[in-house]
């Protein structure tokens, strides 16, 4: 191959790169910022009530936008390599905030305000989907050469489900659960499974369910109905 064509290659890689980089930061860090303005006040922890579907879907798109865009930097890479188009990575964009939006909508459709007891009961089952075949298989595809929206949401709700489940028992207007769940979320997206690691992450969260259960005074960002 002659140099000027690897060159270009490169050239192109690279600028793929910063373009996807700066895009998916800037977006972001914008939804952060409206996460934290319309969440200002709200939370009441596992009490916290949803409000109207308008205002809960208020919070909850530019939240999920803020949790989960970065992860999916390594899809969209592939995808503008791929295609050179950059309507096609808005299109898997698209489709995967709509399963989160779908998930949404299910969430509003269920919650409660609840206590304690509830709370740490979701978090035990998330702890213990986080060791299932099921979950590292949607771990697996998630971070996969996945081109589709709508498939890669449907492989990270599999996947984060169950985190996000959490967060909501936790105090769903809640920014240190949101952050500490963000935080998580990324790291299974963007590194492989492994073993050590990903089991003791589900015991700590089995841990911080039994806590929650039996000592939420200890649980430190853990709002107590009053």
């Amino acid at each position: 191959m002659p140099r000027t064509e690897a060159g270009g290659r490169a050239g192109r890689a690279s600028l793929d790169t910063t373009v996807v980089l700066g895009t998916t930061l800037g977006t972001g860090a914008a939804a952060w910022a409206l996460t934290v303005s319309r969440m200002h006040g709200m939370d009441m922890g596992v009490a916290t009530p949803l409000g109207s579907l308008a205002f809960f879907m208020s919070v909850w798109v530019p939240m999920t936008v803020a949790m989960m865009l970065p992860g999916t930097v390594p899809a969209l890479l592939a995808v503008r390599r791929a295609q050179r188009r950059a309507a096609n990575a808005a299109l898997l964009v698209a489709g995967y905030g709509a399963v989160w939006t779908l998930f949404g909508l299910a969430v509003y459709g269920v919650y409660r305000p609840h206590g304690t007891t509830v709370a740490g009961v979701v978090v035990v089952a998330a702890g213990l989907y986080e060791l299932t075949p099921v979950k590292r298989r949607f771990r697996e595809v998630c971070r996969g050469r996945v081109r589709s929206g709508w498939v890669l949401g449907l492989c990270c709700v599999g996947s984060s489900g169950g985190l996000m489940l959490a967060m909501v028992a936790l105090g769903v207007m809640s920014l240190p659960w949101m952050a500490v769940t963000a935080g998580v979320i990324l790291f299974q997206k963007l590194l492989p499974p492994r073993g050590v690691l990903d089991a003791s992450l589900a015991v700590a969260v089995l841990a911080l369910g039994i806590a929650v259960i039996v000592a939420p005074s200890s649980v430190p960002a853990l709002v107590r109905p009053v």
